[in-house]
């Protein structure tokens, strides 16, 4: 399975002779999750899992989180647009699963982690 997502596009601005990249939009999707787990549900636990990593470590998703009653999630993600978003999420296992999904571009979004420079292990 293929993640279908567009990388940032970049830019050429008159000011400057270099490429600048226009900074992705962030946003946050709530799910809503079903009231009880069947059999087939706890089965794609593992391969949903296996595919948010992968978007974790692609910085396609900044952080995921489920509640303790397990009833909703949010999920931050980068995208160029909602419908982008969306069809990224329509990909996630247990997609069919989810009772509601909304999408809400954020204006500002920061995180202890993103203060914080990566460390390359070169």
């Amino acid at each position: 399975m293929g993640i279908n997502f567009m990388p940032a596009c970049g830019v050429k601005t008159s000011a400057a002779p270099l490429v600048a990249r226009l900074p992705m939009p962030t946003f946050v999707v709530t799910l809503r999750l079903p009231d009880s787990f069947d059999e087939d549900f706890i089965a794609l636990i593992p391969s949903h899992r296996d595919f948010i990593n992968r978007l974790l470590a692609d910085h396609i998703i900044e952080a995921y989180a489920i509640s303790a009653d397990r009833s909703r999630g949010w999920v931050t993600m980068n995208g160029e647009s909602a419908a982008a978003v969306r069809a990224v999420v329509e990909q996630f296992p247990l997609y069919q699963y989810l009772r509601h999904i909304e999408i809400d571009e954020l204006f500002i979004f920061d995180s202890a982690a993103a203060r914080f420079p990566r460390i390359s292990l070169n």
